[in-house]
């Protein structure tokens, strides 16, 4: 498929284009063949100059007049984003995060397989959960080996998760998914997704206190 190189794209139309997968699926499951970029930017409050901007990174998809076939651009997207691939990914932090995230179907649905769980403390190792049985932290680097891990998810505590991060690193994984509330410095070449609901429900409370002015 024709593209750019991804270093060009903007790591903002990157996040975007899960969005777009979203949509379409959504679409796809109502049988709706075809869709123009007026439809998709009004679903996903995206202008359609810049649905048709942010798709021009990656090829020519539609015609003008015609619009979209909703299955080609959907297949077509996944594959940009890695989505046609079964993708590995462990958990570290077994606390009530971390166990809500492990018994949560639909990651494997959408093809990320949860196939270990870590921890330090005494307590929370060896206990099971789903098919999983909690290991020792200090097991990380054989796991991740033996088991080809892709993408690693930290959610233990703030003072914890720099030091968590660089035994992950260590590893040689490239992606992390950062659910610790706290900023964590990785090398150029490892990837970091920070997700930190306190600090979305506090940009929200901007727009609500002018409510109350």
């Amino acid at each position: 498929m024709p593209g750019k190189n991804n270093s060009n794209i903007p790591e903002v139309v990157v996040q975007r284009l899960p969005q777009y997968v979203r949509a379409l699926t959504q679409l796809h499951n109502r049988n709706i063949e075809v869709v123009s970029s007026k439809e998709l930017g009004d679903a996903l409050g995206v202008t359609p100059v810049q649905i048709r901007k942010d798709l021009s990174y990656f090829g020519r998809f539609g015609k003008q007049g015609r619009g979209y076939n909703v299955v080609f651009l959907l297949q077509e997207l996944r594959h940009v984003l890695g989505l046609d691939k079964q993708w590995t990914a462990a958990v570290i932090g077994i606390g009530r995060l971390g166990s809500a995230i492990l018994s949560y179907p639909g990651f494997g649905q959408e093809g990320f397989n949860m196939v270990a769980a870590f921890d330090s403390a005494p307590l929370g190792i060896g206990s099971r959960i789903g098919e999983l049985i909690v290991q020792n932290i200090d097991e990380l680097e054989r796991t991740v080996k033996s088991k080809a891990i892709d993408i690693v998810i930290i959610a233990v505590p703030a003072e914890q998760a720099q030091s968590v991060t660089d035994r992950v690193v260590k590893c040689r994984v490239k992606a992390i998914l950062n659910y610790a509330p706290i900023k964590v410095q990785v090398p150029s070449d490892v990837r970091v997704r920070e997700i930190d609901p306190v600090l979305a429900l506090q940009s929200m409370t901007f727009h609500l206190k002018s409510l109350h002015d």
